[in-house]
């Protein structure tokens, strides 16, 4: 019990102060929250995914189990969630919404973050964890656009926007300047550094201040509950089966059991919101997963270290 205090005091609070710090300062000066959230996406985010990819080697060996991993967890949480909102008997509209809520986790100004505080000495960590906010943006644009489908985007433009994302490139550049072994003058380097080390702070903090703008007393109903749960605990339920499955142990199999326990992405309210479907409880289900994720997500940072040191 004083591990998993030690847990929560070290790794969650931190996060839940920046959050409660944001959402403060947002009630105080109402911050131009499209304009923050442009500055991680184009800024911040796609200077710390560079960073760690340039510095941290990643056998073909783990890509491929990371890759045999997400197929498997992500193809069961979209069958899981389709035969769930089936068993409810939610309308159409409804349903997709909540078959985002489960199938969208918040990997990026949520999930990097937690991942360079956890394996801050294990750099591979992190870039599973890069990995997979690749892999869920890639979702959040395919799938998560399909549920909300709309006359006003083809198939041909999302796929444009999603090579158009800053992250992509960093990604891309990242990984070649790190197999070529290409050195960075230090008047690059240096900037780089500075804008990757504020990339935590300045995510958590505007995810804050964007949670802040939501009704909590709203958001108590069946389908928010019942897709908090399912995000949050048969999620990471599932991947500790598939990681069982796939024999994966140590650094990996920690990672990937953590990112399996993030609450719901902010993008899937982004969706709704722009669609215009079920716009409210797509928000509502985003600010209750965060809050209880604060609970979940330190019970399994104790489990993935019991389980898997």
């Amino acid at each position: 019990m004083a591990y998993l205090g030690m847990i929560f005091f070290q790794i969650v609070a931190p996060i839940l102060v920046l959050l409660v710090l944001g959402a403060i300062l947002q009630k105080k000066f109402r911050f131009n929250l499209k304009a923050l959230s442009q500055l991680i996406t184009y800024c911040f985010m796609p200077a710390a995914v560079f960073i760690n990819l340039y510095e941290t080697s990643v056998e073909l060996s783990v890509l491929g189990e990371v890759a045999l991993f997400i197929v498997l967890f992500m193809g069961s949480q979209m069958l899981l969630s389709h035969l769930l909102a089936k068993g409810l008997g939610l309308a159409k509209t409804e349903a997709a919404v909540f078959k985002n809520s489960v199938v969208l986790i918040n990997s990026g100004n949520y999930g990097i973050p937690v991942a360079q505080m956890i394996f801050a000495m294990q750099p591979i960590g992190v870039a599973i964890q890069v990995i997979l906010v690749i892999f869920q943006n890639m979702t959040t644009y395919t799938y998560g656009l399909y549920n909300l489908i709309s006359s006003t985007k083809s198939g041909l433009s999302i796929i444009k926007d999603f090579f158009k994302m800053p992250i992509i490139h960093a990604l891309i550049i990242g990984v070649a300047m790190n197999y070529w072994n290409i050195g960075i003058p230090q008047f690059i380097r240096i900037p780089i550094d500075h804008v990757a080390d504020g990339f935590i702070a300045v995510a958590l903090i505007t995810l804050g201040a964007q949670l802040s703008q939501l009704e909590i007393k709203s958001m108590f109903n069946k389908t928010v509950f019942i897709s908090c749960f399912t995000r949050l605990i048969i999620g990471p339920t599932i991947a500790l089966a598939v990681i069982f499955l796939l024999g994966l142990d140590g650094v990996v199999a920690q990672s990937l059991l953590i990112a399996s326990a993030f609450p719901t992405s902010r993008n899937s309210s982004s969706l709704a919101l722009e669609y215009d479907v079920e716009s409210a409880i797509a928000a509502q289900t985003v600010l209750f997963s965060t809050i209880v994720s604060c609970i979940t997500v330190t019970v399994i940072i104790y489990l993935a270290e019991i389980l898997f040191a």
